[in-house]
């Protein structure tokens, strides 16, 4: 009997109250047709209602790819566990699922992409649940908000504390989804799946298990259906015993704003000389620097913002292939790309599955890490997960908490305060207007790292900014080198809403950083 089915008849295949997984990552490898064709159901019949939905990674974005959006219908969702959700710029309109949960009608929490994925896994082999330490002290933390992301999850807690082996973890129940949707590239007409065209295979093949072992269904949404027998078995990542129906979606964008990019899936290597640089100015600056703290090597995570900038710095200075790029989505090595196509990587030496990264992640198995931040607290705390005055800015922490939690370096990179206008003349910077809203705080919002927990663990920390680098101490912030053309006093202690420790000899930051010619890099290692 053929798997073939039209996106209509599988969605009327979903029960009320159903728990639903998706795999996806913002537009990368995301089932919206499917999605589109449940939240059509909906509007037309009133169901299914009362849905729990499954997200380790955000299903769609704001940029084209509805994604979740598609059900964020009065009635249709009551539940959403996102490790990530859509987000965009905070000039526009938020995502209907952010005012669904703004306004309390839907219960919505954020756990860490990687421990999601861990909790899917734990259903599938029937197993009670995770305990992990990840998340211990931050927001994930029962003590904190444990997860809940507003007062309607509040009331249903989905991590609970407890000892083990005289140890103090962090448990969270296992998931046994009903339904999985999936996407892929090539279905034969058994239902094994290849993912030729794909950027990444994120949690395929767990999501798969997941609604498979837990009696539910599997949907695979691809671009093309191949005769039985005809896909090599090295390719098939999901085997078709998984699959119970196939939904083929011929125009199925690769990511958002992209049809198809063979150098996305790793069929085609880009000449290194297509790859565009950074323009020079402040937050190449700061890309600069970060990249100072790399040793050649190394794996090296890196996130969305500044940092992601950096391996285009390595290319810009003749040193591409010192550093073997790692991000969640499950890329290894080449070069991670930009915008719309975050989270897929040019020229990589491997995919892996997002929960085998995360697992490496998650063990600390990696050399550093380049992430972002929104705000700094005393303690070296840091948020990246939630500013209540403009929520869908932030996707929530992602893999965040799951990378951090045991990373032996990180670099946070960002603007010292948010709004300022800056030139660079002659090698030095000037403020030319100072911005209003301070970064560096006495205490931050959501704690998407803990400061202090990173010092009892003797993580190595730096924070990257414009106007100075800092580290973390035990003693809190200290500033440990000053851009040429600040003014200590006046640009950054006055400007800090904590004290900040000064290093007894604090240097200037290479003043070649701040020119546009190459900086001949070297890292600020190799001097110790």
């Amino acid at each position: 009997m053929s798997k073939l089915r039209a996106a209509s008849e599988v969605a009327a295949l979903v029960r009320d109250g159903a728990i639903v997984a998706v795999n996806s990552s913002s537009g990368l490898a995301c089932p919206d047709a499917v999605l589109a064709a449940l939240g059509e159901r909906y509007r037309n019949e009133g169901a299914p209602r009362g849905l729990t939905t499954i997200h380790p990674i955000a299903a769609g974005d704001m940029f084209g790819t509805k994604g979740v959006d598609h059900l964020a219908q009065p009635g249709m969702i009551s539940t959403i566990i996102g490790g990530s959700y859509p987000s965009g710029p905070s000039s526009a309109e938020p995502p209907l699922i952010w005012q669904m949960l703004g306004r309390n009608e839907i219960a919505a929490y954020n756990i860490p992409s990687g421990v999601l994925f861990d909790i899917l896994r734990e259903g599938a082999s029937k197993r009670p649940g995770v305990l992990t330490k990840v998340g211990l002290e931050t927001f994930v933390d029962p003590d904190n908000q444990g997860c809940a992301m507003n007062e309607r999850a509040r009331a249903r807690p989905v991590v609970s504390k407890v000892q083990f082996a005289g140890e103090e973890w962090l448990f969270f129940p296992s998931i046994q989804p009903d339904v999985a949707i999936i996407r892929a590239s090539t279905a034969d007409e058994r239902g094994n799946l290849t993912f030729e065209h794909e950027g990444a295979y994120l949690g395929a093949m767990e999501l798969a298990l997941a609604g498979h072992n837990s009696g539910g269904i599997v949907i695979a949404q691809v671009k093309r259906v191949a005769q039985a027998g005809t896909l090599r078995p090295h390719d098939v990542r999901v085997p078709g015993i998984l699959v119970d129906y196939i939904v083929e979606v011929p125009d199925q964008l690769q990511t958002t704003a992209t049809e198809y990019d063979p150098a996305i899936s790793g069929e085609l290597f880009r000449p290194l000389d297509t790859f565009s640089l950074p323009p020079f100015d402040v937050a190449k600056v700061i890309a600069r620097r970060v990249a100072q703290e790399l040793q050649p090597g190394w794996a090296v995570n890196i996130g969305f913002g500044i940092s992601a900038n950096v391996p285009r710095i390595f290319l810009e200075e003749g040193r591409h292939g010192d550093i073997t790029w790692v991000i969640e989505q499950g890329a290894v090595g080449g070069i991670p790309l930009l915008d719309f196509k975050f989270g897929c990587s040019s020229n990589a030496e491997a995919f892996v599955a997002s929960p085998h990264q995360f697992a490496y992640f998650q063990g600390g198995g990696f050399d550093a890490s380049l992430l972002s931040f929104l705000q700094i607290d005393r303690h070296g705390s840091v948020n990246v997960s939630q500013l209540s005055a403009r929520p869908h800015v932030t996707a929530g922490a992602g893999g965040f908490v799951d990378i951090t939690s045991r990373a032996r370096k990180i670099v946070f990179s960002g603007y010292f305060n948010a709004g300022a206008k800056f030139s660079i003349h002659d090698g030095r910077l000037s403020i030319d207007k100072e911005g209003k809203v301070a970064k560096i705080v006495d205490a931050v919002e959501h704690i998407s790292f803990s400061g202090q927990r990173a010092i009892a663990q003797g993580q190595d920390v730096t924070y990257v900014t414009e106007r100075c680098v800092l580290k973390l101490t035990p003693e809190g912030l200290m500033v440990t080198e000053i851009a040429p053309g600040i003014d200590l006093r006046k640009d950054v202690l006055e400007r800090a809403e904590t004290p900040l420790q000064v290093a007894p000899h604090l240097k200037q930051m290479d003043v070649s950083l701040f020119h546009p010619e190459k900086v001949g890099l070297h890292p600020v290692l190799d001097a110790a």
